[in-house]
């Protein structure tokens, strides 16, 4: 079942797990399929799954990065990634992405079973902070954990990073909860944190290490 899934995904032109590039990365997990973004399209609609009211609770991205019309959103998710729908996109969504070299690590990912957008995870290879989110469509299905595992891949086996940490608000117990199935464990950490947007919350710290850290190609 793997290999016919992997067949099928590299026959709809979608990047091919294993096979990361320079300053671009792909990773699989059992439902879904995580990458460098290509296009504009990869970029906008990953930030659109995180654009809503209730991922926004939590993640309090600057107000400039945020889709704020739900039609927009909406219509960005319904589209599969270039070319792998047969549709003909909008030109400037079309256009190539290629991420600047001092960016944190973006991928974002789809559901390997339809080629839909499902979310993104943001991993800043500096200070070694991980951060993901989940479309609305995709969230209590167990995504979250997957979401997780696979960035301490991405900071484990590509970005050569021997700690990975997350943190959270205290109430925020969907994203807790999908760290520690994904095995991380609780760490000291600043009790008060400031998201994006200038709010300043309560903040609860998870850490995952390695002893065989190490960089893709």
């Amino acid at each position: 079942m793997v290999w016919s899934l992997i067949r099928r995904r590299t026959a709809s032109g979608l990047p091919r797990p294993g096979r990361c590039g320079p300053g671009r990365h792909v990773l699989a997990t059992e439902r879904l399929l995580l990458f460098t973004p290509r296009t504009r399209l990869d970029v906008a609609a990953g930030l659109a799954a995180s654009a809503d009211t209730e991922a926004q609770r939590w993640l309090g991205t600057q107000a400039d990065e945020v889709l704020p019309d739900p039609d927009t959103r909406r219509a960005l998710l319904a589209w599969r990634p270039a070319g792998d729908d047969g549709r003909r996109i909008p030109r400037v969504l079309a256009e190539p992405y290629t991420p600047g070299p001092d960016d944190p690590l973006f991928l974002v990912c789809v559901r390997r079973s339809d080629l839909s957008y499902a979310g993104g995870l943001e991993l800043h290879h500096v200070t070694g902070e991980m951060g993901g989110w989940l479309a609305p469509d995709c969230r209590g299905r167990g995504l979250g954990a997957e979401l997780f595992r696979a960035g301490v891949e991405l900071a484990h086996t590509h970005a050569g990073l021997v700690t990975v940490r997350a943190g959270a608000e205290p109430g925020n117990t969907a994203s807790r909860r999908a760290l520690a199935r994904a095995g991380f464990a609780p760490d000291r950490g600043p009790a008060r944190h400031t998201l994006p947007d200038g709010r300043v919350v309560d903040a609860v710290w998870h850490r995952h290490d390695s002893t065989a850290a190490r960089r893709c190609h």
